[in-house]
């Protein structure tokens, strides 16, 4: 809103510093200054709002230490990420912009999903909350949602060389002239097109046509390669959605891990939002993209903020209103971006997570069938229960999740220099 009502200063006034409001540099700064703000101040009353409707935790004693404290702690704070988050975009970001609009449904479409399954668990008593086939049924519906209007919509493309579009026969929407980096002066023909194609690591060139992934279907792969990127796409938000939600277990993890993995996205929607980056880095170019560093700089700021009021002792928990949220915006950026299929490496710690539940319940059913009784391979699950099983203090743990989530963004993000 504010960039329309500067933009309209500067033509029609010639308002000085309303250009400022042009840079995507400028309003990300604000952006992620205005999120902290809320966050940290707002968010204190949104607290003891919830307080006083006493939308306190339910605690099951599972014999971990200090567990037993947190009984009565507000949840469902994940409404100070959102509000955080959602306020400053709607502010500060172009709202004709496809991928912001993206961005804004997914954040509505999860947040709704996490607010309900939080509201049966605390106002309904039931602590199983949303049943899961209606949170996987609310996954597949945004990962078709993302996933079709990114095939559908023409202002969802990619740029490219002529030459490669012609020879793998993707659909041209414009065309256009560019300074060429390689001879002065001199410019060079690029065009639009609208593909399923994905960046991928360690490969020449970065890209991935799903078609490839197809090859023994021969002519009809090219049809279908639509089906695999949509199926993609609602595998990658299941994945995460759940896993942010597993490592939701601990003070601050959940956040402080997420606020990692956002500002890596927002580097990589930088680098492949700028021409001369993506060049340079032999990414794919992703026109208009770059507007998600505003939102990315509001998600950020949203969750640093959170963790001014959930690191231990925390007061207040963000609940599945903010964890499954949170996982599936990141799932969704990711996807928008393009770079999904670093997603494993770069939600290294939501992966784990999910992986160490999965061992554990396929282990404990496997040796209960052939031994007759259930063993574990964890002292119990998700992974950081297991640490705190083994003595560890929550904010040990959460502090080193923490830093090896640093490691695997900084991992992802020198993938895009190895091919």
């Amino acid at each position: 809103m504010l960039y329309y009502l500067f933009e309209y200063l500067k033509s029609t006034y010639d308002l000085p510093g309303a250009g400022l409001f042009q840079y995507i540099s400028f309003r990300a700064g604000t952006a992620l200054i205005l999120s902290l703000l809320i966050s940290i101040f707002i968010g204190k009353h949104i607290i003891n709002w919830l307080r006083s409707l006493q939308i306190g935790e339910t605690v099951r004693d599972l014999g971990l230490a200090g567990q037993t404290s947190k009984a009565g702690t507000p949840t469902m704070g994940g409404v100070i990420i959102v509000a955080a988050t959602v306020i400053p975009c709607i502010l500060l970001a172009r709202l004709d912009n496809i991928y912001i609009l993206l961005m804004l449904i997914s954040t509505a479409w999860m947040f709704a999903i996490g607010f309900i399954d939080d509201y049966i668990k605390v106002f309904k008593k039931d602590k199983k909350g949303l049943k899961g086939i209606f949170k996987v049924m609310g996954q597949v519906g945004l990962g078709l949602i993302v996933g079709i209007t990114m095939l559908v919509n023409d202002e969802v493309v990619v740029r490219m060389e002529p030459s490669v579009a012609t020879t793998y026969g993707y659909r041209v929407t414009n065309s256009l002239f560019v300074k060429d980096n390689t001879a002065p002066n001199t410019y060079k023909e690029m065009v639009y097109v609208k593909a399923p194609i994905t960046n991928v690591p360690f490969f020449k060139n970065n890209e991935l046509d799903y078609s490839r992934l197809l090859w023994f279907l021969g002519d009809n792969a090219r049809g279908l390669s639509s089906i695999l990127f949509v199926i993609m796409t609602i595998l990658v938000i299941t994945a995460v959605s759940n896993g942010a939600n597993l490592t939701d277990g601990l003070d601050g993890q959940a956040a402080g891990v997420s606020a990692i993995v956002i500002t890596a996205l927002g580097i990589l929607a930088y680098l492949s939002g700028n021409s001369v980056a993506a060049e340079f880095l032999k990414i794919l170019y992703i026109p208009y993209s770059g507007e998600l560093v505003i939102f990315t700089a509001c998600l950020m700021g949203g969750c640093i903020g959170f963790l001014w009021h959930n690191v231990f002792p925390a007061r207040v928990f963000m609940g599945d209103t903010g964890s499954l949220t949170l996982g599936g915006i990141i799932a969704a950026l990711a996807i928008i971006i393009r770079k999904e299929l670093l997603v494993p490496l770069l939600c290294g710690v939501f992966l784990i997570e999910n992986l160490s539940v999965i061992i554990q319940v396929w282990y404990f059913k496997y040796t209960r069938k052939k031994y007759g009784e259930g063993r574990r391979v964890f002292l119990m699950a998700p992974l950081h229960h297991h640490y705190q099983k083994q003595g560890y203090h929550e904010v040990t743990i959460s502090v080193r999740f923490w830093i090896i989530q640093i490691l695997l963004a900084v991992l992802t993000i020198i993938t895009l220099k190895i091919r």
